[in-house]
């Protein structure tokens, strides 16, 4: 049977959906059409590209997620320049090495732009800041910004959907004006987008089936906020779930399987192999469970 999937945000936690994606391929489900945000974006390409969930954690495992860390230049001599560079770039790490490992990964199934997907396949989410608003690809390149869609890195997307903010600097696009806007992570906005695959009316074309990386909205516990530091992630978190916490909570749970990973954060990138084992476990482990009692 044929599905579309929604994959939520959460970091390097994400890779606990190898695991949830690989039971969901062994009871027969296809994904026809996929959408992500920032983690969820990636796991979202690479199933659109045409890889299966034993061929994406072979890359994985073949990754060390700190190569992802590429501060600017003077940053590997001088670390302290790093917090320059969050002021002035307004980031840390420039994320260019791992825009370049994805794009690598969807070149081997030739996907290089969104061309040469089938139309309608992939749909990642991001958050413009100079617009204000929340742009979902490609479906709004051209209206927002003038440009072809069939043209646009599939990686580079993916990157401006995964750009957590102050963690890493902000792609910036150019679009029908001089102003270059400024693109982060979409999860300020919609870090689970299961309202993309429904219509205004509640319609579907087929069922759908979303992986989010938390519990349900109620059983989320109470932040402590003791310095700006926490108060900056408790802002973020409460920004990612404000949008689609009315989506969730009109009926959507039953197709949601939520996978509670603890004693991981989301830039942990220094995870090792066994970890990510351990990962993928729980979610495979959540996702039979979960799959016992779907209904589609």
């Amino acid at each position: 049977m044929k599905v579309d999937g929604v994959f939520s945000g959460g970091g390097v936690k994400a890779v606990a959906f190898l695991g949830a994606i690989r039971a969901v391929e062994a009871k027969g489900y296809q994904y026809e059409r996929v959408a992500g945000t920032s983690a969820g974006a990636i796991l979202s390409a690479f199933l659109a590209a045409g890889y299966t969930s034993d061929e994406i954690r072979e890359r994985f495992d073949q990754v060390h997620l700190e190569k992802f860390l590429d501060p600017p230049m003077l940053g590997n001599w001088f670390p302290f320049t790093k917090w320059l560079s969050l002021y002035f770039r307004l980031g840390i790490y420039k994320g260019k090495n791992f825009e370049q490992w994805l794009y690598e990964q969807l070149a081997a199934k030739g996907v290089y732009t969104f061309g040469d997907i089938p139309e309608g396949r992939l749909k990642v989410i991001a958050s413009d800041l100079s617009l204000g608003r929340m742009v979902v690809l490609p479906d709004d390149l051209e209206r927002l910004y003038g440009l072809n869609p069939n043209h646009f890195s599939v990686a580079r997307a993916v990157r401006m959907s995964a750009g957590l903010p102050y963690f890493f600097i902000p792609d910036k696009l150019k679009g029908k004006t001089d102003v270059k806007s400024v693109m982060v992570d979409g999860g300020l906005l919609s870090n689970f987008p299961i309202w993309v695959f429904t219509s205004r009316d509640g319609g579907r074309k087929r069922p759908i089936l979303g992986m989010k990386l938390s519990d349900s909205m109620d059983n989320i516990p109470p932040r402590k906020i003791n310095n700006a530091i926490e108060m900056f992630h408790a802002l973020f978190s409460t920004m990612k779930k404000a949008h689609d916490a009315r989506h969730i909570s009109t009926g959507e749970t039953a197709d949601i399987l939520f996978i509670p990973i603890e004693n991981v954060d989301t830039t942990d990138f220094q995870m090792t192999n066994q970890q990510k084992e351990e990962l993928m476990e729980i979610g495979e482990k959540k996702a039979n469970e979960f799959l016992q009692n779907w209904i589609p």
